[in-house]
């Protein structure tokens, strides 16, 4: 991890929006809209990444901290809050929840290496089978991840 935020790059150029959460999230987590629920106010409800399998392609849209409520990286949301989300555009960097594979616990990563999006949980982790997409790439040698995820610097690809 990186500073003490969920971006790291400076001055992003991506799309920050605001929604109703489902679920109990926190910063650092891929999220989408959810599947036929209406808006309310004109703000759509977002819950965690929910797609078929791990690394289906869909909107990225990272969960941030609730700065206006004093709120941190390590605060989880809690269903029917108002939060703060960010579409990002290739090459912007973000403190993200990487989540190890396998046994659960003590994954190493390395630079260089490739996430997907984990299915119903929204975490990034290490590249698997054939996936569609294969949107961020590690920029910090992590060695031990756990299953509930680790703060991890990562740039996002675009793909």
């Amino acid at each position: 991890m990186q500073g003490s935020d969920i971006f790291v790059t400076s001055n992003p150029l991506g799309v920050y929006i605001e929604g109703t959460i489902s679920g109990t999230p926190k910063p650092g987590t891929v999220m989408q809209i959810k599947a036929a629920t209406e808006p309310s106010l004109g703000l759509f409800t977002w819950e965690v990444f929910n797609a078929d399998s791990d690394g289906d392609q869909r909107l990225i849209a990272i969960l941030l901290e609730d700065k206006l409520q004093g709120k941190t990286y390590s605060d989880a949301y809690v269903t029917g809050s108002h939060g703060y989300l960010y579409i990002p555009i290739a090459g912007e960097q973000f403190n993200m929840l990487v989540a190890a594979t396998g046994t659960g616990t003590g994954d190493t990563q390395a630079i260089g290496a490739l996430y997907i999006v984990e299915d119903a949980t929204g975490l990034l982790i290490a590249t698997t089978g054939t996936p569609e997409s294969e949107p961020f790439i590690c920029l910090e040698t992590q060695t031990d991840v756990v299953a509930a995820g680790t703060l991890t610097r990562v740039m996002f690809t675009g793909y």
